[in-house]
């Protein structure tokens, strides 16, 4: 078992470049940008089986001891504590980075509604081209293609087995996991995006950047610095630098780059109830960008859109009238977005969900808090009158099924916690204080229901939320 170092927190810090490394986002070919709690979507990434006395490089001080609770305020203003209830959900961002430059995976970005402009005009032209044909050249034709049916599928085959070459020879395996993912685009590359990204960023945000000196931006310094430092013997997490970058937006939204950029919009730092859930939520994008899940989402994209050029060919190709084309690419590009796309991405946050809990563990912070999030999130989204979306339809696992996920992860991020000679946990378990206070919520709501109560004013609330 690795002894462990302790990390001094209570110094003010002004430095905001920590060790660590970043790598993020999902979909940069589809959208360009990461969106890694795109809370109405939870809308991006898996097992670590590492020995628990190999998985410890330092004996992490409990963050909570330097900062007892989130109490963060503004310079010259009262501090004050950040209220579960008051979320203002985030939807995806929208926007592209200007283009300075043209690394590799910004040149498929460019060229890909070229390459389906040719494929629709090939098909369209087959299509064109066999309706000319006078009957009996169309049975010559298909006489021929009937005597050479093997070469036609000789050559069908060869197609397949170029692809299946380029998939397993674009193999390779994920960072602390092992996990083997096609890999098409180099980290380089995606370090060229992100820095293009980064800029947009900034500017979209420059008047909205929290100062060093404000104590939000000081708590959020703090939890990235503990968490790289209680996870630096991970070389992925120690090969960049960090810098932290407070949003002042009331989006629920955090994201890492992968050049080592953290956001953190204060929207987030108002959702979560204390230390514990903001630690796990920032080693949950810290792991998104370990796990070099970006340039791993963008790969698997530009692997489909290009095999689903043949199929887009065909259909075009095939369809008797433009119009049933267009449906059918469109039926097309819905399947693959259905069957690959979201699915993966769930799969991916699942992973992000797994190490991130484990870099939390490492640190010291209390893992139970971890699933309470996402069931405050439940909560909230329901209390605001949201619709719940099956989870099919979305990016991300449903907050429900986050939650279960992290509690059935609970206990082996314990026994990390346990290796990494971590105090014991003190205080009653942060899952059953939210029951027993859903529990409250219910008999408050049931006390509050009266024969008169379709005359009460709509006005006011109806329920009091107990914080967690």
């Amino acid at each position: 078992r690795n002894r462990c170092q302790r990390l001094d927190l209570s110094g003010n810090a002004r430095n905001c470049f920590l060790a660590g490394n970043p790598d993020s986002y999902r979909n940069l070919i589809g959208k360009g940008l990461r969106c890694l709690l795109d809370v109405p979507h939870a809308e991006v990434y898996r097992n670590a089986h590492h020995s628990l006395g190999s998985l410890c490089s330092q004996s992490s001080q409990p963050l909570v001891e330097k900062i007892p609770s989130l109490q963060i305020s503004s310079v010259g203003q009262p501090p004050r504590h950040f209220p579960a209830w008051n979320i203002q959900i985030n939807r995806s961002f929208h926007t592209s980075p200007s283009l300075q430059a043209a690394p590799v995976p910004l040149f498929w970005i460019i060229v890909k509604p070229a390459q389906k402009l040719f494929a629709i005009i090939l098909g369209r032209s087959i299509r064109k081209w066999w309706k000319a044909l006078p009957p009996n050249k169309r049975e010559l034709f298909k006489e021929s293609a009937r005597r050479n049916k093997w070469k036609i599928l000789l050559g069908v085959s060869s197609l397949g087995v170029v692809f299946v070459m380029f998939y397993f020879t674009h193999l390779e395996e994920t960072p602390i996991t092992g996990r083997a993912r096609l890999l098409v685009f180099g980290k380089e590359h995606f370090r060229e995006l992100s820095q293009m990204e980064y800029d947009m960023w900034m500017e979209q945000f420059k008047s909205q950047m929290l100062p060093e000196t404000d104590a939000r931006y000081q708590v959020v310094e703090r939890v990235v610095g503990h968490l790289s430092e209680s996870n630096k013997d991970i070389p992925q997490v120690s090969a960049l630098k960090w810098v932290i970058h407070v949003v002042d937006e009331p989006g629920v939204n955090a994201f890492v780059l992968p050049n080592g950029q953290v956001f953190v919009f204060t929207g987030l730092l108002d959702a979560v109830s204390d230390i514990h859930q903001l630690s796990f939520i920032l080693g949950h994008e810290i792991a998104h960008a370990v796990l070099e899940h970006a340039a791993e989402k963008a790969s698997l994209v530009h692997f489909l859109d290009f095999l689903s050029l043949i199929f887009l060919t065909m259909i075009w190709a095939i369809c008797p009238r433009d119009s049933l084309a267009v449906v059918g690419q469109w039926i097309q590009g819905k399947l693959q977005e259905f069957i690959f796309d979201r699915p993966y991405s769930r799969t991916l946050e699942a992973e992000a969900d797994k190490v991130g809990l484990q870099f939390a563990a490492k640190a010291c912070v209390d893992v139970r808090a971890s699933s309470v999030f996402w069931q405050q999130m439940e909560l909230a989204e329901a209390i605001q009158g949201q619709p719940k979306l099956p989870e099919w339809l979305s990016t991300h696992p449903s907050h429900e099924n986050r939650a279960e996920h992290l509690d059935s992860l609970i206990p082996e991020a314990l026994k990390i916690r346990e290796s990494c000679n971590c105090p014991s946990l003190s205080g009653p378990d942060p899952r059953l204080i939210f029951r027993l206070n859903m529990q409250h919520l219910l008999e408050s709501s049931k006390g509050q229901q009266t024969p008169n109560s379709t005359k009460q004013d709509p006005s006011k609330p109806k329920l009091d939320f107990p914080h967690t």
